[in-house]
């Protein structure tokens, strides 16, 4: 069993390693070049909000995402849905490494950026769920945590490769070169990296609970409904502290700091550090809640996040570069202790043959109101007050509605994933 986790485990790392890759690098591109790219006539504030509405685009895509793909995942396997989801995504990101800007074809640029923006969203609705849910039903109960966190480190894992590579080609080419080709070499490369995924991802076996589990005659979102709405809202909340930290934190901050003249490679390498950090402490949160409980380390990151972030942007407004990776760090230290538990968390809450489905509403919904509009949001709010304490407060709120949500859930470490779980 030992080894067979770690072959699923390390197959489902690299393949959301890959998709957060893809989907990030959109992110930072929107930050730094598609504000002059596809949107050259507007003021560089409202260019960059015009950018980060097509980024918003993805998110909208991902609940559809995730019902359809969570729907077949329920009914046929978790693999063969991941396989898809992978292929979908990196096709869809190498496309946009070829598309002609706005120079060459007019609005129409912006159009197939968005359409290819959608493909994204709705790669990565069915992903997550998916491999949070193939490592978490190999794995066994006691250990759950620190399995099902690995590939919750993709995410870092995704944004620490997109952001390495963006700075060392801001690094390396003068800001010309960049405009002009550099910024299309990391959505290219993405083709490689999904043939390395797809390698591995279609070597590993099918959930054993899956398989084990009787099939249902009706389709798992009525099921998701009418046993589990409550865990789709827990889920919901969950996420809005956790998602909105994260974007802010990682996309957001490239933005803010351009504002204040800060250069980008500085900015750049400071979330370059922070991810690597991240990464290797996202399994470390993961093990804890194994031993203490998925609420109470969920609960302190949320509590973590929302008095941080007061602190977050003064130390970003200094322009030095260690104020900046040490703002960086600790909060996504602090959304680790969220998100390093989670896949636990919610995998727990759901029964076999609707979790899928139920994992992948109940965090994608969230990710609509949370992870799109969290940077769109933030720019609105510095165009209109040129602060950041209306930013700050934004993620406060958002933090005492996690902790809401998570404080009236229900402890769920150490649950038999086999269980048919219903309505409590």
């Amino acid at each position: 069993m030992a080894t067979s986790i770690k072959k699923i485990v390390a197959a489902s790392l690299i393949g959301t390693t890959i998709e957060w890759y893809d989907f990030f690098l959109y992110g930072s591109a929107a930050a730094l070049v598609f504000n002059t790219l596809f949107f050259p006539n507007s003021d560089p504030l409202t260019g960059t909000l015009l950018s980060f509405l097509t980024y918003a685009v993805g998110f909208v895509a991902r609940p559809l995402g995730g019902l359809i793909f969570g729907h077949f995942g329920d009914r046929v396997g978790r693999k063969t849905l991941l396989v898809v989801s992978l292929l979908l995504m990196g096709v869809a990101t190498f496309l946009i490494g070829c598309l002609p800007t706005y120079e060459t074809l007019g609005p129409a640029a912006a159009l197939l950026l968005t359409a290819l923006r959608l493909v994204q969203g709705f790669a990565l609705g069915g992903e997550w769920g998916g491999a949070v849910l193939i490592v978490s039903e190999h794995g066994d109960n006691a250990r759950r945590g620190f399995w099902a966190s690995w590939p919750q480190a993709g995410a870092p894992g995704g944004n620490l490769l997109a952001t390495g590579v963006l700075a060392g080609l801001a690094a390396w080419q003068p800001d010309e070169a960049f405009l002009a080709w550099g910024w299309r070499v990391p959505f290219l490369l993405s083709g490689v990296l999904v043939l390395i995924g797809l390698w591995i991802r279609l070597s590993i076996s099918e959930s054993p609970v899956f398989q084990q589990a009787p099939p249902e005659t009706r389709a798992p979102i009525v099921g998701v409904l009418r046993y589990h709405w409550k865990d789709v809202l827990t889920a919901i909340g969950a996420r809005l502290a956790e998602n909105i930290s994260f974007y802010l934190l990682t996309v957001f901050v490239i933005t803010y700091a351009k504002t204040n003249n800060i250069p980008n490679s500085t900015v750049l390498t400071a979330v370059l550090i922070a991810s690597a950090i991240h990464f290797v402490t996202i399994p470390m949160w993961g093990a804890l809640s194994d031993r203490v409980g998925r609420r109470p380390i969920y609960l302190a990151g949320a509590a973590g996040i929302g008095v941080w972030i007061f602190a977050f942007f003064p130390l970003v407004d200094t322009g030095n570069f260690l104020a900046i990776t040490l703002a960086v760090t600790v909060g996504l230290l602090f959304h680790g202790m969220m998100y390093g538990p989670q896949a636990a968390f919610f995998s727990e809450l759901f029964g076999t043959r609707m979790r899928y489905t139920g994992v992948s509403i109940g965090a994608q919904l969230s990710a609509i109101v949370a992870g799109a509009l969290a940077p769109i949001i933030a720019v609105a709010l510095l165009k209109t007050y040129s602060s950041s304490v209306p930013i700050s407060l934004y993620l406060g709120l958002a933090a005492v509605l996690t902790l809401v949500a998570v404080y009236t859930a229900r402890e769920t470490q150490g649950r038999d994933l086999a269980e048919r779980i219903h309505a409590r």
